[in-house]
């Protein structure tokens, strides 16, 4: 429809130079997601244990333990459940696609595990949508009564309604709860679901790099100064005089 608008290019905290995921701001953004997105939003790729990267064991096994999980059948073959542990994927919200799209209009709401790498613009897209309902829809753009207008949304339709409002949650570390700040927290926080080894392959790049240069400084050395002894060497031919 020509409606797209491209998202404004922010300066994330893990987009510093020598800087990693602001860990403050992912734990607060696990709340939003929990209590906002949860209930539509599955997370498929991502397993209990992978919190541990900002939480204790503890809280993890805790965490997990609030939660069912199919278990192998008994011996007469009748489904059964069990308390899930650390290593069990989170539970998905919906059985299948027909309970999702039935629960939401027609419309299926993505996984989420790796959301800001399959959408251009990434963690950027996901604060703007986020933070633009509201807005007046341009003329010839027709909404039904579940549809709301987005203009970072493909097509500017969504069938999503507004998710955040101010003060509809307490963050634990007291924050203020403002939709511009759970906006950023749930962006963060689905930035290090796509993207868990962030921290680590960034220091691995800045390990490579001077490792790269400890290097080249090494070979120009040697270049420039060991190894013109042998290409400026003189070989000689002196013929022997056997008759002598």
């Amino acid at each position: 429809m020509g409606l797209d608008s491209h998202p404004t290019e922010l300066a994330w905290h893990h987009w510093q130079p020598f800087q990693g995921l602001d860990w403050r701001s992912v734990r607060r953004g696990k709340e939003v997601y929990e209590q906002v997105f949860a209930p539509c939003h599955s997370l498929n790729f991502i397993k209990f244990r992978h919190f541990e990267a900002f939480m204790s064991k503890e809280e993890v096994k805790a965490m997990a333990a609030e939660f069912e999980v199919d278990d192998i059948p008994d011996d007469e073959g009748n489904p059964r459940k069990r308390t899930a542990k650390r290593f069990d994927a989170v539970p998905q919200p919906y059985k299948n696609e027909q309970e999702a799209r039935f629960a939401n209009n027609g419309a299926l709401p993505p996984d989420l595990s790796v959301i800001t790498n399959a959408r251009h613009g990434g963690v950027n897209y996901l604060y703007a949508l986020l933070t633009s309902y509201g807005r007046q829809a341009p003329g010839g753009c027709q909404l039904s009564g579940t549809q709301y207008y987005n203009p970072y949304f493909h097509g500017g339709i969504i069938g999503m309604p507004p998710p955040l409002s101010d003060d509809m949650l307490e963050y634990e570390d007291g924050t203020p709860a403002n939709v511009p700040q759970m906006a950023k927290d749930v962006s963060v926080f689905l930035e290090w679901c796509s993207n868990p080894w962030w921290d680590e392959r960034k220091l691995l790049g800045y390990k490579v790099c001077a490792t790269l240069g400890v290097l080249a400084v090494t070979s120009a050395y040697y270049n420039r100064f060991l190894s013109g002894i042998w290409r400026s060497r003189r070989v000689a031919y002196r013929p022997l005089n056997y008759g002598a």
